[in-house]
């Protein structure tokens, strides 16, 4: 593959594309709920059935391991056990795609996958083909956690659940969440000044978790979970949950299906320990929500004056505008998908955002100038236009999510054959009905065909352009179309996609950049961090996001921010 050197601006070219993007950020910042093109409502995505599978199995065992002509045409590695078992799978997926390209098939024995990283071919799986493929084993694999929530909802569902949910992040909502982030952002500075008097060590990933959580809880649940300040039992059930579900996905068979599994096995009991303490908290909420009447009037709902309103949130809102026709199933599977998606991703960007910057002290200090120049001396809360002015936290937020992508695996399992354009390889790849494909975000970020220096944190990079004619049909990094509070796939051309592409994006992009922008200009408006231990000790562990392996200990300092 070719590599190409990025084109660099002056000066001047830089501050025009600044005030391009703040002027984007102005009109954009908080944007209406974006309708993708869905199907008619008649539509009905293809089915996998018993003796397709068996087909595919049957197929991939003689192009594998026998003299069978490949039908895929993708080039083949053959994976060790290791790499399911003795570590993060998306480590473990990037020396391959090095060697292999962008596009190659994982061969497990008789089960294999389709690992894909290359920007062209993800942009026709996740926005030309959406509907040719649905979550496969991811849903499998989470089923017992969300039911039939947003994530991993088969298309029928997910259509009804969408239209239900998506009207809920309207622009007057975030704009009143913008204060309660701040308000529970300040409960974690009170709790880090004591730290900071004490001079005792800090496991700010579990802060950051701390605080995420009462976030969504007070904005999802009108709950509060407390848990900067005392201990929640509700974040290790869920963090112990997730953890099940990344044992799952990389083991061989299914026991936990088997009967009396969840008797028998003891992390098998554990885990249906820590689901009851989630299912009854929801229930519970969902019980409580239900007592009052509300009014199920859309535009009346979106216009209200949420300052005003004693429980504005999220739950309040889908049980008025579902009125008789809701379950607390439903409810319960969403709110659920909303609880372990909402507060992990932005602990994660926070986590390894701060674990990022601490290592350019230049840089860190570069950003808590321009947190200084918005705020001087004053100690309030940021509003919605001190986030409009944040820009370089903003970036640096989004540069931490291309490092460290939350997740970092996007799974779906193809519902007919589909080829897949060339991009960066020299063959067309078709993808059979029933395969399971790995969509390798790890891989796609820290590609060096899409991005110059790949594995530097350069929040900066986002105001550079990049081309690479070596990737056919890909149009690079275009920082001229920026919108919005981050840099997407649109104008990276599907090279960056920190809360999935196309039809089944992530709704909650806008709520995450606006907690996480918050959170991280509070935080280091108002302390300076020192790390306790060697950066290359600070391991990572995969579960719906990726967490650092032991915490991310530090030291705290209070600073004085400039006037």
């Amino acid at each position: 593959m070719r590599r190409a050197t990025p084109r660099r601006g002056d000066a001047a070219r830089e501050r025009a594309v600044g005030d391009a993007w703040n002027r984007a950020v102005v009109a954009r910042a908080v944007k209406e709920p974006e309708e993708e093109t869905i199907p008619s409502d008649d539509f009905k995505p293809e089915e996998l059935k018993f003796r397709d599978i068996v087909s595919l199995w049957v197929t991939q065992i003689l192009q594998t391991y026998g003299d069978k002509e490949s039908k895929d045409n993708a080039p083949v590695c053959e994976g060790v056990i290791d790499d399911l078992v003795g570590g993060p799978i998306f480590l473990a997926l990037y020396p391959y795609f090095r060697r292999y390209g962008g596009v190659f098939k994982l061969a497990f024995g008789p089960k294999v996958f389709m690992v894909l990283s290359d920007p062209v071919v993800v942009r026709e799986v996740l926005k030309e083909k959406p509907f040719s493929f649905d979550k496969g084993v991811l849903a499998e694999i989470l089923e017992p956690i969300m039911g039939q929530g947003l994530i991993p909802a088969p298309y029928a569902v997910w259509k009804n659940r969408r239209r239900q949910l998506v009207p809920g992040f309207h622009k007057a909502w975030l704009d009143h969440m913008v204060g309660l982030f701040g308000h529970c952002s300040n409960a974690l500075v009170r709790n880090l000044d004591k730290a900071a008097a004490s001079g005792e060590v800090v496991d700010m990933e579990e802060r950051f978790c701390s605080v995420s959580l009462d976030i969504i809880g007070l904005a999802v649940f009108n709950y509060d979970f407390g848990s900067v300040t005392k201990e929640s039992p509700i974040i290790s059930a869920v963090y112990n949950c997730l953890q099940e579900a990344a044992h799952r996905s990389t083991f061989y068979f299914p026991y936990w299906n088997l009967p009396f599994a969840t008797d028998i096995v003891p992390r098998q009991r554990e885990f249906k320990k820590n689901m009851s303490i989630i299912n009854d908290t929801l229930n519970g909420l969902i019980k409580q929500a239900q007592q009052f009447e509300g009014t199920d009037d859309l535009e009346e709902l979106q216009n209200r004056d949420y300052s005003k309103v004693k429980d504005p949130s999220l739950l309040r809102f889908l049980v008025d505008i579902r009125g008789a026709d809701v379950t607390d199933v439903q409810l319960r599977d969403d709110l659920m998908t909303m609880l372990i998606a909402g507060h992990e991703t932005t602990a994660a960007v926070l986590t390894w955002g701060l674990f990022c910057l601490v290592q350019k002290p230049e840089l860190l200090k570069r950003i808590q100038a321009d947190i200084d120049e918005v705020f001087g001396d004053d100690d309030r809360t940021p509003t919605y236009d001190d986030i409009q002015k944040l820009e370089s936290v903003r970036l640096c937020i989004a540069e931490a999510l291309r490092l460290y992508p939350e997740p970092p695996i996007l799974i779906r399992r193809c519902l007919e054959d589909v080829t897949l354009p060339k991009g960066a390889g020299d063959v067309e790849v078709t993808l059979i009905k029933g395969m399971d494909i790995f969509i390798s975000v790890w891989n796609l970020h820290r590609s060096p065909e899409c991005w110059e220096n790949p594995d530097e944190f350069d929040p900066f990079r986002f105001k550079r352009p990049f081309k690479n004619p070596g990737v056919k049909d890909w149009a690079g990094y275009n920082p001229d179309l920026l919108t919005g509070l981050y840099p997407n796939e649109v104008a990276s051309d599907f090279a960056f996609i920190p809360f999935g592409a196309g039809a089944r994006k992530c709704i909650g992009d806008q709520f995450a950049m606006l907690e996480a922008t918050i959170a991280m200009a509070m935080t280091l408006r108002r302390y300076d961090f020192e790390l306790q231990k060697d950066p290359k000790d600070i391991g990572m562990e995969m579960g719906a996001t990726i967490h650092t392996a032991g915490g991310l200990p530090m030291k705290i300092k209070r600073r004085t921010p400039a006037a």
